[in-house]
Parts: structure tokens; sequence; C-alpha cells
């Protein structure tokens, strides 16, 4: 068979059309470019085929289970329970599905001289090859090149012969019925997410973790709650290393051990890896672009702009492994597709206060600086302030009174700085504290803030009183008055 070959000339070239690789060639249109999105996969986002959105199908479904059996503990008895988890995964992929349309709507009102197929390498800073269908190969020639090449599920080596059973969080959402077991590897959203929500429809799940994290958590206090709360609900085993895994019938015989050295032998009818996502940017011919790369072979970029060092290259979303969730690869996207069309006249963006939600029950919210980031050498002291939601009121109302919300403020100027929690609503509570954070307030400014009564947002309010409490101690000697009862 012939080899095909084309040459095309471009402004920008995105590679990856993913939600990064949409907002970059959007905004490089705009900018008036002639732009190419190329696309070695199936359109589809990944939080529309196998990330956000099909996972919160199945803990929507975790959740009205779930609901059922704390019934009694109001006083109402339903009847028998019944899970029937081919209904479960049929809505699923249908609802998946359609998320999955809406997208390819989008991709499919793109104009095809705008859309190339195939996988494309880099042979030149400036030139790319790609490889399609019927070996054809097409050389781009860009002026300017956005990187949006994603990320993929973390293959643990050691389950790399543990057969068919072995998935990565993309796979759950293709299986037709609920499993019997499931091994999952990993204690960090993903993972927990996904356990939890077998968990509660019925699936036996064990959590293995090699450390003792859970998800984005770093304040050592919230974590320790996190683990409790967790662990009250889900058998999660941490400090565990996974030594083999071999095909057991239709399932996966897996091997674990423990701190102590203990090893263990389990039968799962699958093993789910979430041990994380690296980003997609090997086998891109990234050495031939004459970037200076990290330890990651990701090239070094300016956040506020996403430019690779002072070159025409940017990168945007999971491929600079920065902050993995859609809203950031939206943003990265759409700032890279401007410089790109901008070039050289390259701009900072709007980058936003960090927010990220697991959502468990209880949810988890970190947002703005982290306690590990505040905490690092030659970062000045910072006022904590704490809630406990055992005793507060809507919480307990609600039957949800677990959990702990952590605010950070700056000494001297009162500025809010970030939080961390688990606890009900947290995705609620996350973003008001967010806004906040970006809107660079102080904590006497929150707290002359409206707050309604019975909310869970009052805890908010309770943590933001003790925190003004720390900083005025530390200003003036005295504290204020405390919070009324059942806040």
């Amino acid at each position: 068979m012939t080899t095909l070959e084309v040459d095309v000339d471009v402004d920008v070239a995105v590679i990856g059309a993913g939600t990064a690789g949409l907002a970059a060639y959007r905004a490089a249109v705009a900018q008036g470019k002639r732009a190419l999105l190329i696309e070695g996969g199936p359109y589809g986002t990944t939080c529309a085929r196998v990330g956000c959105m099909p996972s919160k199908l199945l803990i929507a479904a975790a959740e009205a289970a779930h609901m059922l059996q704390a019934a009694p503990g109001f006083g109402v008895h339903p009847g028998v329970i019944r899970i029937d988890g081919r209904a479960v995964m049929a809505r699923v992929q249908r609802e998946r599905d359609r998320f999955v349309g809406f997208v390819l709507d989008s991709v499919n009102g793109i104009p095809e001289r705008d859309k190339l197929r195939g996988h494309a390498r880099f042979t030149g800073p400036q030139t790319l090859v790609v490889e399609g269908e019927h070996d054809t190969h097409t050389t781009v020639n860009a002026s300017r090149i956005v990187i949006a090449t994603g990320s993929t599920p973390i293959k643990v080596p050691m389950l790399v012969n543990g057969g068919p059973g072995v998935i990565t969080s993309g796979d759950v959402f293709e299986l037709t019925d609920l499993p019997g077991s499931m091994a999952v590897i990993g204690t960090g959203v993903i993972g927990l997410e996904l356990g939890q929500a077998m968990a509660r429809l019925g699936v036996r799940v064990s959590i293995f973790a090699r450390g003792g994290t859970v998800a984005q958590i770093s304040d050592p206090e919230v974590l320790h709650v996190a683990s409790k709360a967790l662990g009250a609900d889900l058998d999660i085993r941490f400090q565990n290393l996974i030594v083999d895994a071999v095909p057991d019938g239709a399932g996966v015989r897996l091997t674990t051990r423990d701190a102590a050295g203990f090893e263990q032998i389990e039968r799962f009818d699958y093993v789910l890896q979430a041990a994380g996502r690296v980003a997609n940017v090997g086998g891109i011919g990234i050495e031939h672009t004459g970037l200076v790369l990290d330890g990651a072979g990701i090239p070094l970029f300016d956040r506020t702009t996403m430019q690779c060092g002072a070159s025409h290259i940017f990168i945007a979303g999971d491929a600079d492994n920065e902050r993995t969730v859609l809203p950031e690869a939206a943003d990265e996207g759409r700032i890279a597709g401007d410089n790109a069309g901008r070039y050289p006249d390259v701009r900072p963006g709007l980058r936003r206060t960090p927010l990220i939600i697991a959502f468990t029950e209880p949810q988890i919210a970190t947002l703005g600086a982290s306690y590990r980031q505040l905490c690092a050498e030659g970062r000045p002291k910072f006022a904590v302030g704490t809630v406990s939601f055992e005793n507060q009121g809507r919480s307990r109302v609600m039957l949800q009174n677990q959990g702990m919300l952590r605010v950070y403020a700056e000494y001297g100027s009162g500025r809010f700085l970030g939080a961390e929690m688990i606890g009900p609503r947290a995705e609620h509570i996350g973003h008001l504290l967010a806004w906040a954070c970006q809107a660079r307030m102080t904590v006497d400014q929150m707290l002359d803030m409206p707050f309604y009564h019975p909310v869970v947002e009052e805890g908010a309010r309770t943590a933001l009183r003790a925190l003004h409490a720390e900083l005025t101690r530390d200003a003036a000697g005295f504290v204020p008055a405390g919070d009324e009862p059942g806040e």
C-alpha cells in the first residue's frame, strides 16, 4: 500500500481535542488565526467519557441506596431493598452517552478543514507528523503549537500479570452489571469515590493505600477525621503494598503486604487501578522541541501564560500535570489558545483560586493555599480556625454530623488564605470559601456576610469566628465571645 503524505500549514496546531484542547482551539480561532485540532483517539472529553460525569451517575445511585439504609435513623422503615445492578449500570451508560453526545455535537460544529485525526509527534520545534488511518502521514507546519494531550491512568507494575480482571476507572463504566467484589488500589479522589459508590451498591470492596493519605487532604487534623469517617463506612487498608496479582478464574487473586510485613491473599472479581494519572507527554517527540523538561518529561512552563519557556509552544490541561480537574483544564486551554493566537504578545490569563472536591460521603473540599503549602519552609506563620460538624445543628438534623473544617488566614492583614475540610455539603461550602479567597477578603469581611439559620454554612461561620479569635489573640491578647449554641 502506498503511503499518502500531505503537507498542511497553519497558524496554531492544537494536539488533543479534550476539554483543554477544545478551549485552546476556540481561543486561537477567536484571535482570527487558522487553527488545526489534532486528535488520535475518540472525540469526547475525559470528564464526559470516563471521569466526572459517569462517576457522579454511579455515586447518585449509591446515594439513593444509602438513603434507604439510613432511613431507620429517622424512624422511617422502608421495605426490602433490592439493587438491580444491570439497571444501575444501564442508566450510568445511557446518561454518560448523552453527556458525550453534547461534546460530539460541539466537535461536529468545527469545520472539517480544522480537524485532523491521527497520532501527532514533533519532528522539530514547529513541525508535527500526524499518522492517521490507512497509512496516511500528514506533515503539519505550525507557527505555534498547543500541547493538550491529556493523561491516562497509572498502571501499577505489580498488577501487570493480573489478567483482564485488572481494570482502570474507564473500564468500570463499561461493566454491564455490578460485580460481587472489587479491590481498589489508591485512596485518591477516584479510588474513594468509586470504591464507596460500589460498596454502597452492595459490592464487597477493599481499598488499599501504600501510604496514609486521603484524597487531596494535607492538613493532619482533617486527615485524621477523614480517615476515621471514611473508615467507618469502608474497608480502607493504609500502609499496604501490592505484591502480586494473578488471574483466578474470571477474577484476580491479589497478594498484599501490610506495614508489619504480613502478606494476605484474597480473590476479587476486579482490581481497580486508581493510583493516579500520568501526563501523556511520552511518545509525542517532545525531545525534538528543544524545550527544557522536568523530571517527568513535562516542559517547564509559566502557569499564568501556559507558555513553555520563551518558546512558541504552550501546554494546557492534564498534560502539564498541575491541577488535573476540568475547570482548570478549560481555563488553561483558553489561556494557551489566546496566547498562541497572539504570540509573541503573550499575556497572563486568569488563574482562579484552586478548588478541588471529592464527592465521597462525607464530601471533601480543599481550596486556596493548602496546609502543606502554608507550612513550606520560608512561609510566614499563619492562623487556623477549626470547627467539628459532630454537634453542628443542621448536620445533626440530617444525621450527617461528622467531619471537620479548618480555615487559614494571614496574621496582620487578616486575609483569608484557604481551607481544607471533610463534611456535609462540602461542595457548597467550598465554593463560598473559594470565592472569598479569590476576592482576597479578610476574615472580618467574611463574617460580615449573611448566614441563615439553620444551615450547614453556619459551621463555616463557627470556623471563621475561631480564626478571628486566633488573629485577635495574636494582635491584642484577648479572645472575643464564642458562638451561639447549635451552630
